[in-house]
C-alpha cells in the first residue's frame, strides 16, 4: 500500500514538474528581465537633431542668401558650373563645350549637372563626405553638412570634384522625374522671388 501510494506521488510530481516547470521558467526570465539593467552608453536621441541645427546655421553662414533661401526652401542648392570647357567626361564629350551649366546639390544624393536653358541633364557625380568623428552610430554627415561639403567641393575646385567623382549617366541614382520637378520647382521659386522685389511698394 505505501509502495502504490509512493509510485502514484511520483507520477504526480512528475507530471506537476512537466506541466508547472515552463511556466515557472518564464516567470523566472522575467522576474530577470525586469532586474536587469539596460547599460548607458552615452547616447543622446537629440543628439543628431541638433547637429542638423548646428549644420545648417554653418551652411547658412557660407552660402549667400538666396543658395540659403534656396536650400531652407526647396532642399537643395543649385551652384553654376565654373569651366569653361563644360564638365569634363560629360558635356565637352557630347560637343556641349562651352554651353552654360549647373549642378544640382542635394543631401547625400549624388550632384546633378544640367543645361539650364534646356533643362537637359547630363550626369550624375557620386561623392561621399563621411563623418570621421562620430563616437557612434552612422557615420553619415547632417544633411547640411553633406551639402556644404559638397558645395564647398564644387565651388574650390571644381575640376578636382569632377575628375575624382563616379561619374554616371542621369537616372542611375536621381530619378530623372524628380530633377525636372525640381527644376520646375525651383524656377517658379525664382520667379516668386522676382516678382516679390519688383512689386511695387505702398
Amino acid at each position: 500500500m505505501v509502495l502504490a501510494l509512493s509510485a502514484t506521488a511520483i507520477v504526480i510530481v512528475a507530471l506537476l514538474w512537466e506541466v508547472g516547470w515552463p511556466i515557472a521558467r518564464e516567470q523566472l526570465e522575467r522576474h530577470r528581465a525586469r532586474r536587469r539593467r539596460i547599460p548607458v552608453s552615452g547616447y543622446d536621441p537629440g543628439r543628431e537633431r541638433r547637429a542638423e541645427q548646428r549644420a545648417r546655421e554653418l551652411l547658412k553662414s557660407c552660402v549667400n542668401e538666396e543658395d540659403w533661401a534656396m536650400y531652407r526652401d526647396l532642399g537643395f542648392i543649385r551652384v553654376w558650373g565654373g569651366m569653361a570647357d563644360g564638365p569634363e567626361r560629360g558635356a565637352a564629350r557630347e560637343g556641349l563645350d562651352g554651353a552654360p551649366y549647373a549642378y544640382l546639390v542635394y543631401p547625400h544624393r549624388p550632384i546633378v549637372c544640367y543645361l539650364p536653358q534646356t533643362g537637359r541633364l547630363l550626369n550624375e557625380y557620386c561623392v561621399e563626405f563621411p563623418d570621421e568623428t562620430r563616437p557612434y552610430g552612422s557615420a553619415r554627415l547632417p544633411d547640411s553638412d553633406d551639402v556644404l561639403a559638397k558645395w564647398m567641393a564644387l565651388t574650390g575646385d571644381e575640376r578636382r570634384l569632377i575628375q575624382t567623382a563616379n561619374m554616371h549617366l542621369p537616372g542611375r541614382q536621381v530619378d530623372p522625374r524628380q530633377v525636372r520637378r525640381d527644376l520646375w520647382r525651383l524656377g517658379q521659386w525664382e520667379r516668386q522671388r522676382l516678382n516679390r522685389r519688383t512689386a511695387p511698394t505702398r
